[in-house]
């Protein structure tokens, strides 16, 4: 069996309980294997296995179920169109509050005394009719559709509202009409109510049309990544820079990007104007400060160039970009469902039956009691209409979505939902120290000359002349500190040999013959009250020698990254344990621990150590988030309650995580911060959805049934519960992370 996976824009949807519809037409099919529908966003993501079926069969299923389907096309996400495009007042929503304009004269006529200014019975009559059964049609299709699916929706309650208002207005209009002509008596305006029908069904479309709005342009946080990059480009053709649609350019092909520009694809520089460029990468890493650029150097698609001109060879464009692989990634994310949704999804699903059988008992209620079939009919109307599944439908999708394109903005990416909300229940951080804490490479933290009157710099130049035909990790630092101070190496080696285990020694010229090494390699010890420093004890120790004679030793060690400290005082101060868990010996897990003040520091830890470790903190009641970058880390990511990738980190790494933190690494840990600062507002945004969705209807009701709302004041009540929704959640989008 192979699994093939799709993304599908679904159209036509009006509740939580479409959503839920399709997902339970899809998961009955034996060949699908996961299905999940988004009510925020409009999607669905589909698992299915291939050898039973293809995507071709499953837009059928969907779009027999009443809905419209299409495949979400990889490139065609990356189109300016697609960033740009804007939600327009449809030309039915027009029409129908063009229709509604004499109602509302008439109403407003009414509130000054002067009843004449309500149309003709007739006019209204055909003014209703037009709406009900013309421009409110999609009501009608999409109830008819979720009833024969098996599950109502939002749309049967409007249809059963209103077209109950329409048709108790016509037999008291008709019947008037015919006791009126058998009597021949004088017309009086009958109690009709087809203002009510019109009304509500206006305030429903146009709150659906204000909903739409605010999630495609204020939750959708892909817009503001299919922004960054510019839509047209200047392209290299002989000697001259034409501009062109970027998605004219081909793999291969020279760009130039100009201060302010924004980069168009992935990249290689060639060439650097002026000597040197500044690239800004903040929206993609989450790195505050601008990247220096030369020749060889990789470019992203989307990254701002701050300072300078360079010219980039494409290496990726579109989908196939860094930038694309993002989008995907976000688009997948926000499109999956938290388990927290399902609650309302529960809900939704029992919450059209429950209200129409409300409505019901209230019309019987107010009628016994009150004896008004006119009174008793409208409570009951406006329980339908005030009721309303979409607020419990968005509460958490619509949050989601907020806070990823928070998270991604902070340079975290979640894997899905669940990721999200996992991360927003630990109460413990896990770190693997050596590219997590730490750099990941030695340094030189120390040295000691044996003579003071020695040259600390031309020592490091004597060391570095021998370690340039070395190849370990410690000749790579020692390099590095020679580059320090800026001088010329002016020596010269002769007959070098490396001494597998101990070192590296050869003849230089005018100084002799020169050791660099281990202590022993070059029979060195170090002063007792040198070797009682915690530095010493810890560090990797280089030792010089010239003929013999001990010279200098230098202190390695793998130095805190620049965040290392703050960031863990921070996660301490929200209330989380912090855990240090290495492979590297006790001493130096111990020394590192107190350097960043982290609760707890554990050493000499294997893979699988790892892992086990995580899992005895789960069964204490732990929830345990993982941060690591290695291969090493691997099994303990799978193992824990919620995972971090470092961007730069392995594949296996990146793969068992269930977020990516972007940049170079160098602010891994601070990225953590911002996961669980933004994970803990999303669910705590979700919770306050969820009850003010499920409170707001149970007063709307309540006041409904006992006449305190009309069905026009409910349409109005039901279109606002779903905004409020969504602008809860918009909140989100201002955290700082």
């Amino acid at each position: 069996m192979t699994t093939e996976t799709i993304n599908l824009d679904i159209g036509g949807m009006t509740c939580q309980a479409c959503a839920n519809r399709i997902e339970k037409v899809l998961n009955k099919k034996p060949a699908i294997l996961e299905a999940t529908v988004n009510y925020a966003n409009e999607t669905a993501h589909v698992s299915f296995d291939d050898s039973q079926t293809n995507a071709d069969e499953v837009l059928d299923w969907v779009k027999k179920t009443g809905y419209t389907a299409h495949i979400q096309q990889a490139d065609a996400m990356f189109s300016q169109d697609k960033a740009t495009e804007s939600v327009t007042p449809p030309l039915r929503l027009i029409l129908i509050w063009l229709c509604l304009l004499p109602f509302l004269w008439g109403m407003l006529g009414m509130m000054i005394g002067k009843h004449d200014f309500m149309p003709a019975i007739w006019v209204q009559f055909i003014l209703a009719t037009i709406v009900q059964f013309g421009l409110a049609l999609p009501f009608y299709k999409s109830a008819w559709a979720s009833i024969r699916g098996g599950l109502a929706n939002m749309d049967v309650l409007v249809v059963l509202g209103t077209l109950t208002i329409w048709a108790y207005s016509t037999y008291v209009w008709l019947t008037m009409e015919s006791s009126h002509a058998m009597h021949d008596t004088a017309h009086a305006m009958p109690d009709v109510y087809f203002e009510a029908g019109v009304m509500v069904i206006a305030f429903v479309r146009l709150g659906k049309y204000l909903e739409e709005r605010t999630k495609k342009h204020s939750l959708n946080s892909i817009n503001l990544l299919l922004e960054l990059t510019p839509s047209n480009v200047l392209l290299k053709v002989g000697n001259d820079w034409q501009q062109t649609p970027l998605s004219k350019v081909k793999i291969g092909q020279i760009l130039l990007a100009k201060h302010g520009d924004r980069i168009a694809c992935d990249g290689v520089v060639t060439a650097v104007t002026g000597g040197e460029a500044w690239c800004d990468e903040s929206h993609l890493t989450g790195e505050s400060l601008p990247i220096p650029k030369k020749n060889g150097d990789n470019v992203m698609a989307g990254a701002m160039l701050s300072s300078g001109t360079l010219e980039y060879r494409a290496t990726a464009i579109g989908s196939q970009t860094q930038l694309g692989d993002m989008i995907t990634a976000l688009n997948d994310a926000q499109g999956s469902k938290a388990n927290i949704a399902r609650i309302a999804d529960r809900v939704a699903g029992v919450f059209v039956p429950v209200v129409v059988v409300i409505a019901i008992l209230t019309f019987i209620g107010n009628f016994y009691v009150l004896g008004s079939f006119d009174t008793a009919l409208m409570r009951a109307v406006a329980v339908l209409v005030i009721a309303c599944p979409c607020a419990m439908g968005l509460a958490t999708p619509s949050a989601i979505m907020a806070g990823m394109g928070v998270a991604s903005r902070h340079g975290v990416w979640f894997k899905d939902a669940q990721a999200l909300e996992a991360t927003g229940s630990v109460d413990t951080i896990a770190l693997d120290k050596t590219g997590t804490i730490t750099e990941g490479k030695p340094q030189v933290v120390a040295h000691y000359l044996f003579d003071e009157e020695l040259n600390l710099a031309e020592i490091a130049q004597i060391t570095a002349t021998l370690e340039t035909h070395a190849n370990h990790p410690l000749a790579t630092a020692m390099l590095d500190y020679a580059k320090t101070f800026n001088l010329e190496n002016t020596f010269t080696v002769n007959n070098v040999e490396n001494v597998t285990g101990k070192g590296i020694q050869g003849d230089i010229a005018d100084i002799g013959l020169v050791k660099v090494g281990s202590p022993a390699f070059t029979n060195m010890t170090l002063p007792q009250e040198i070797l009682a420093e915690k530095t010493w004890q810890v560090a990797s120790l280089v030792a010089v020698s010239v003929n013999d004679v001990p010279i200098a030793m230098f202190a390695l060690a793998d130095s805190l990254k620049a965040d290392s400290m703050t960031a863990i005082a921070s996660l301490k101060k929200l209330g989380l344990t912090t855990i240090m868990l290495s492979g590297d010996k006790q001493s130096v897990a111990d020394y590192i621990g107190g350097q960043v003040k982290i609760d707890i520091a554990i050493g000499e830890l294997s893979p699988r150590d790892k892992a086990t470790k995580i899992s005895e903190l789960q069964q204490n009641g732990k929830k345990v988030a993982m941060v690591g970058d290695g291969v090493n880390d691997a099994p303990a990511m799978a193992t824990a309650t919620a995972s971090f990738a470092v961007q730069n980190g392995t594949d296996i790494a990146q793969h068992s995580a269930s977020a990516r933190l972007m940049g170079d690494g160098s602010h891994s840990i601070s990225h953590v911060l911002s996961a669980v600062t933004i994970a803990r507002a999303t669910l705590r945004n979700i919770k306050q959805n969820l009850f003010f969705a499920f409170i707001y209807n149970m007063i709307g009701i309540g006041f409904a049934m006992v006449g305190l709302l009309n069905p026009m004041l409910a349409a109005g009540a039901m279109a606002l519960s779903s905004i409020s929704v969504l602008m809860n959640a918009l909140r989100l989008t201002r955290l700082k992370g």
